[in-house]
C-alpha cells in the first residue's frame, strides 16, 4: 500500500491531478502493482479525504495551532510507538502539523493496521495528509521526511 501511495505522490502533484479511480487503478496495474496493494492505498485515501471533510466539518473554529498537550491513550500509544508519537510531537511543536492535521495523521496511521508503526511509513503518511490538503512541506519538514537513519545519526554527533 505505502509504495503505491508514494508513487502517487511523486506522480502527480495534488490529487485531482489523478486520474479517475478506474483509469488510475488500470495505470497502477500496468506500472507492476498488486491489485491488494492498489485496492487497500485507493481505500486508505477515499478514508483520509473523509477524515478532512469530516475534522474540517466537525472543527470549523479549530485554530491553526492549539496551544495545548495532545494526551494519547494506550491504545493510540500501543499502535503509535513512541518513536511515532515522538515524531508527530516534533511536527506540531515544529509548527510543521497544526492539531487538526496532527489528529488526521493519528487517525490514518491507526488505520494503516501497523503495530507500531515505522517511522518510515508515518512519514508518507504525513506526506499524503498535506498532499490531501493541497499543501507542500517546506525546506526542512521535506529533511526531515526523507533524512535517511544514517544522515540523522551523523547530524546528531555533531
Amino acid at each position: 500500500m505505502f509504495d503505491v501511495l508514494v508513487y502517487l505522490y511523486e506522480t502527480y502533484y495534488r490529487p485531482d491531478a489523478c486520474p479517475e479511480p478506474q483509469a488510475l487503478v488500470k495505470k497502477l496495474s500496468a506500472i507492476g502493482f498488486e491489485e491488494d496493494e492498489i485496492s487497500q492505498a485507493l481505500g486508505w485515501l477515499t478514508d483520509l479525504e473523509e477524515a478532512n471533510h469530516d475534522f474540517g466539518d466537525r472543527f470549523p473554529q479549530q485554530t491553526s495551532f492549539s496551544f495545548g498537550t495532545r494526551i494519547y491513550v494506550s491504545q493510540e500509544f500501543d499502535l503509535l510507538g513512541t518513536e511515532a508519537i515522538g515524531f508527530i510531537q516534533f511536527l506540531e511543536s515544529a509548527k510543521m502539523l497544526d492539531g487538526m492535521q496532527r489528529e488526521i495523521v493519528i487517525e490514518r496511521a491507526l488505520a494503516a493496521g501497523e503495530a507500531p508503526i515505522s517511522l518510515e511509513k508515518l512519514k508518507v503518511i504525513v506526506l499524503m495528509v498535506l498532499w490531501s490538503q493541497g499543501k507542500e512541506p517546506d525546506g526542512l519538514m521535506f529533511d526531515e521526511l526523507f533524512l535517511d537513519e544514517e544522515d540523522a545519526e551523523s547530524r546528531l554527533l555533531h
